[in-house]
């Protein structure tokens, strides 16, 4: 398999960040989920631990993606689809890499308005980017909140088109972006 995309599929490298920061993302849904209604205890700081952890991980890997898409032409799309198609295609990468940075930064202001520090894996602790404010802590939280739910409205809606291409269309969208496909 290449590593480099080609005018027909995506390369190891796109594939790689894009499944592995698709698992990252799904735990970092389901821990956002259900970590508010854990009880209090050490569980519980874990969980919010390495919530933040993976967020900070996910920001990071999205410079690292957003740099290897631009040296790298994604391949083209099927002329089966219209400019309709393709714009609403364009729309919905843009508004996922969009969320790919701003989800971990609001949160990161949402840890540092709280007085929170943010650690790395008990690696390295940010610098807080906002001070301890309960205020602005209460809009991060909902700024935080709603782009979450944003996310996993625009996640439904790009698996739901992977399969309607692939099961409907019967096109290739799904399959170029398939690990271990060629």
């Amino acid at each position: 398999m290449a590593r480099k995309n080609t005018p027909d599929s995506y390369g190891s490298v796109a594939k790689w960040f894009h499944w592995f920061m698709a698992v990252i993302i799904f735990g970092l849904i389901v821990a956002g989920l259900t970590m508010e209604a854990l009880p209090n205890g050490p569980f519980k700081f874990k969980i919010f631990g390495l919530h933040k952890s993976f967020g900070i991980t996910i920001l990071m890997l999205a410079f690292f993606r957003l740099f290897w898409k631009m040296k790298n032409k994604a391949p083209t799309l099927p002329d089966s689809l219209n400019n309709v198609e393709k714009c609403l295609a364009h729309l919905g990468h843009g508004a996922l890499y969009f969320l790919m940075f701003s989800l971990p930064l609001s949160g990161w202001m949402m840890s540092s308005a709280a007085g929170f520090p943010v650690s790395v894996f008990g690696l390295f602790t940010l610098p807080n980017l906002v001070a301890p404010d309960p205020r602005t802590k209460a809009e991060f939280i909902e700024i935080h909140e709603n782009m979450a739910w944003l996310l996993i409205g625009l996640l439904v809606l790009h698996i739901a088109a992977a399969l309607m291409h692939h099961f409907y269309h019967k096109n290739t969208i799904l399959r170029r972006m398939l690990p271990f496909v060629k």
